[in-house]
């Protein structure tokens, strides 16, 4: 079936809208709009403007035309507090806000991490959902006992559209508080942390058709960004995902989740996956570093576009100058970045790049061998043997990044689509609205419709070699 559908896609800098087209089985996209999405400064708390972006999204929808539903796709982990009437009582906090510190380590010493993976199976990251709930508890108690509801940030733009109190799985499981093999909320988890789970609300699963906006149908797709990513590609056995862009998600799509201590260990996560599947992977600091050492430099009166930045990189002739852990704490949320990793350089005795494009070869090596180390534990937690690995996002579109990681970690990489977030987005409304009558076939539609590109590793025993000393920093 023919039909037109509207993505409506929010990163953690920026919003878009995009429609898809499905016309005798391709799908076009249009961006039909575009926004910022910007933290606010509040009192010593970093927060994001949901009024905004719920203006920007009934804005998108309106310009959009005629389709046939809206589906809403986010990044996870944050919330957002309703209470009487539906009222929301602040705005959300940002999870790089600075309230979490140390507040992991508080509920893992009430709660043993064996006793959370084992019900949960998510990464622990100092800014979960579980943590974030645990402080507000401890800092604004009476605001979490004037709270009714407790929604995720896609799930409450969708109570904005639909008035439907509910909460999406994918979306769901990166909380830290649902049950992975049950696919439930374990309200056993928060009670034993003194949380209320009185105001979550119900499960519902991607392609799910929740209410009516305006007449058009209101569809959950799969909320979480990057569980929509991968719900656009079919990956096979033998081929891994990686989601590139500010974040780095590398993983597999597997049937049921991995809770063994292995597991923990290396600190994988087992997030919802469309169609009953699990999407074992784990995070990496990803572009964000890159990212954060342009704002730095245009800061002080230094513009550089990011053609520009990798330009400069490729023209460097020392790719191994300096190595950096993408992962390390100093990382997740400084001042400034540059200074950042001159300490962390300076802490492991290695010598400080001098141009912009020294810092971006060094962040870029860097994520590449990351990659590499994340594999092998993928590999060895299913016992797969992946031959390839499948780039998808912003970063898809970053060939020095793409190549480099081809020659770190000996694999093919297939890079492409760069829309995969909205593209499975929009597979899941094709889905639930009859345009296509599996995900199998929405999946096809998609690798019919966008091109990819190819890159095949090379120098490999120069980067085995420096693979052993990136090691060494982690």
């Amino acid at each position: 079936m023919n039909g037109d559908y509207l993505a409506i896609d929010l990163g953690a800098e920026s919003g878009r809208a995009l429609t898809g087209r499905l016309r005798d089985g391709i799908l076009s996209v249009d961006v039909t709009a575009r926004f910022p999405n910007l933290p606010v400064a509040e009192r010593e708390t970093l927060r994001w403007d949901v009024l905004r972006q719920w203006s920007e999204i009934q804005m998108a929808i309106q310009g959009a035309g005629k389709v046939t539903s809206i589906g809403v796709d986010t990044w996870g982990v944050d919330y957002a507090l309703l209470g009487e009437g539906g009222r929301l009582l602040e705005n959300p906090y940002h999870y790089r806000d600075k309230r979490t510190a140390g507040v992991m380590e508080e509920v893992t010493g009430k709660l043993t991490r064996e006793r959370i993976y084992g019900v949960t199976g998510i990464q622990f990251l100092p800014f979960n959902t579980l943590y974030q709930f645990a402080a507000a508890k401890r800092d604004t108690p009476r605001l979490l006992e004037a709270a009714d509801t407790l929604f995720t940030i896609p799930d409450l733009f969708n109570y904005w559209l639909t008035g439907e109190t509910a909460t999406e799985y994918t979306n769901a499981t990166t909380t830290q508080f649902l049950d992975a093999a049950k696919r439930e909320w374990s309200t056993e988890l928060l009670d034993a942390l003194e949380l209320p789970s009185r105001m979550l609300t119900r499960i519902v699963e991607p392609g799910t058709v929740l209410g009516s906006y305006q007449g058009i149908s209101v569809v959950v797709p799969a909320c979480h960004d990057t569980g929509s990513a991968v719900a656009a590609i079919a990956t096979g056995e033998d081929t891994a995902y990686l989601s590139s862009g500010t974040w780095s998600l590398l993983g597999a799509e597997i049937p049921e989740p991995i809770l063994n201590d292995r597991a923990r260990e290396l600190n994988f996560t087992n997030e919802g996956g469309v169609c009953g599947t699990i999407r074992l992977l784990k995070n990496i600091g990803g572009l964000w570093l890159l990212q954060s050492c342009r704002r730095q430099w245009q800061a002080e009166g230094r513009e550089y576009s990011y053609d520009e930045l990798l330009d400069a990189a490729a023209a460097e002739t020392e790719l191994f100058g300096a190595l950096v852990d993408p992962d390390d704490p100093s990382f997740l949320s400084p001042v400034n970045m540059v200074a950042a990793i001159n300490g962390f350089l300076a802490k492991t005795g290695q010598p400080l790049p001098q141009t912009p494009g020294a810092y971006t070869v060094a962040i870029l090596a860097s994520l590449a061998f990351k990659y590499r180390a994340v594999l092998e534990s993928l590999e060895e937690l299913t016992g797969r043997k992946f031959r390839a690995i499948r780039i998808i996002g912003g970063g898809a579109k970053n060939r020095l990044l793409n190549q480099f990681t081809a020659n770190a970690t000996g694999r093919q990489v297939i890079a492409g689509p760069v829309e995969a977030t909205a593209l499975g987005n929009l597979a899941m409304q094709m889905l639930a609205t009859g345009g296509v009558s599996s995900l199998a076939e929405a999946r096809a539609v998609i690798e019919r419709s966008f091109p990819v590109d190819r890159y095949a590793p090379g120098d490999a025993d120069v980067w085995d070699r420096e693979y052993k000393r990136f090691l060494s920093y982690q």
